[in-house]
């Protein structure tokens, strides 16, 4: 298939240039020239970007262990979809990739089914219990870095460990911070809605009290440290401060921590994730570290489950939303059309900065019309898993083609076989 891509803007890294391109059999030519015009069938829309292939470091894949919520084949296109070439798979599956032998099931399985790039972490720790660790030393050569992702090593003297191991293996920790002390009596959320509905919540206490305790544990043992899914207007203090003060340290948050607040609340499993959506000032100190530089990127935390699941209200059912088919979109229409964030922040969240920081290469490219405006569609999703608190929302922003390496991940037919001229 060949066609003339019309009008593009090209974001690359010398900066942005706009002209047509050639997409011919899986490949982006960017000397149209080279064919004749009037043989070519032409593909516009009403503002045309290519983007560098976008990099999400949290994203879970449910494969191997629990397919019925998602596969990496079903994981991975949806991820296409959203414009994303890499992906970095959470370990809370089954076998708990915690040694080569059980590490190498997702590998087959990555390398059987995955349309764009997946990159594992290993467990912290044995089964992600937090009693002994992992393998690191066999883990490490096949592995990112290491996380216990949904839940926090509670034992100081084990992540003090991890750490002193991972830096030892030139590995990150990716953390996620929660102090199950603080969870046993129950918080009241503090929004209105909450207040109202006297629904117990996560406290923003147990997320940053264990983040100024690993960051105290970084400057003991100088290894590299990532911290997973940021929330609370605390956490970006301390991160702030100890980046000042030359520790190596990163974090993530989250699209919906950055476009809603709690005041946006119903009693909906679609909206129930940990952790939980916070405050307007926790918003708003977000998207202040993402201006400033605190908050290095940005990942879905996509995390399906199957809809039984997610039916229960926000008390019954488990945690977690999907994500990769609306991040962009979200993004763009809340954060750079509002003027809260310029489309180069943005962009380095999604690509420059986790690149740079997991060492993942640059491989591919999407294109989005940024000009088209679109709703939320959940039943509409390559996703496995439905439960998004976006749904129904009006965005700016569709992805029309995704390549990683010169292989399609995924492709808008309706703009390139229904719009040729």
């Amino acid at each position: 298939m060949r066609c003339l891509i019309t009008g593009v803007s090209v974001h690359a890294p010398g900066g942005i240039r706009r002209g047509d391109l050639v997409f011919s059999d899986g490949r982006l030519l960017f000397d149209p020239a080279a064919w004749p015009e009037c043989s070519l069938p032409k593909v516009s829309g009403k503002d045309l970007h290519l983007f560098p292939g976008f990099t999400d470091v949290h994203v879970h894949l449910r494969e191997p262990g629990f397919s019925y919520k998602e596969t990496i084949l079903s994981g991975t296109r949806a991820a296409a979809r959203g414009g994303f070439t890499a992906v970095i798979s959470m370990p809370n599956l089954t076998p708990v990739p915690d040694s080569p032998e059980h590490l190498e099931v997702q590998l087959e399985k990555i390398k059987q089914d995955a349309c764009i790039r997946v990159v594992p972490l290993g467990a912290i720790t044995v089964m992600q219990k937090g009693l002994e660790l992992a393998d690191f030393k066999g883990l490490a050569p096949h592995v990112a870095g290491f996380s216990d992702d949904g839940r926090g090593v509670q034992d100081d003297s084990l992540m003090e460990e991890a750490m002193k191991k991972a830096k030892a293996l030139d590995r990150i920790i990716v953390a996620h911070c929660e102090d199950n002390s603080l969870l046993e009596n129950g918080y009241i959320h503090k929004g209105e809605w909450a207040r109202k509905n006297g629904h117990i919540g996560i406290p923003s206490e147990s997320e940053w009290k264990q983040v100024e305790r690993d960051l105290k544990l970084v400057e003991k043992t100088g290894c590299k440290y990532h911290v997973c899914h940021v929330s609370a207007k605390e956490s970006v203090d301390l991160i702030r401060d100890a980046k000042a003060r030359g520790l190596d340290v990163t974090c993530e948050t989250a699209p919906h921590y950055l476009t809603l607040d709690d005041s946006k609340l119903k009693d909906e499993g679609r909206f129930k994730m940990n952790p939980p959506i916070r405050s307007l000032a926790d918003q708003e100190a977000l998207i202040e570290g993402l201006r400033d530089g605190t908050v290095d990127m940005i990942a879905t935390d996509h995390a399906p489950h199957a809809h039984e699941e997610k039916n229960k209200g926000l008390k019954g059912s488990l945690n977690g939303v999907v994500g990769l088919e609306t991040a962009f979109p979200v993004l763009y229409t809340e954060l750079v059309k509002t003027g809260k964030a310029p489309l180069e922040t943005l962009l380095s969240a999604m690509t420059e900065k986790p690149n740079r920081r997991f060492h993942i290469p640059q491989e591919g490219w999407t294109l989005f019309d940024l000009g088209e405006e679109t709703v939320i569609y959940p039943e509409r999703f390559l996703s496995m898993g439905k439960a998004s608190p976006f749904s129904g929302m009006k965005v700016y922003g569709k992805c029309l083609l995704t390549i990683w390496g010169e292989n399609i991940a995924y492709m808008d037919e309706t703009a390139f076989l229904g719009g040729q001229n």
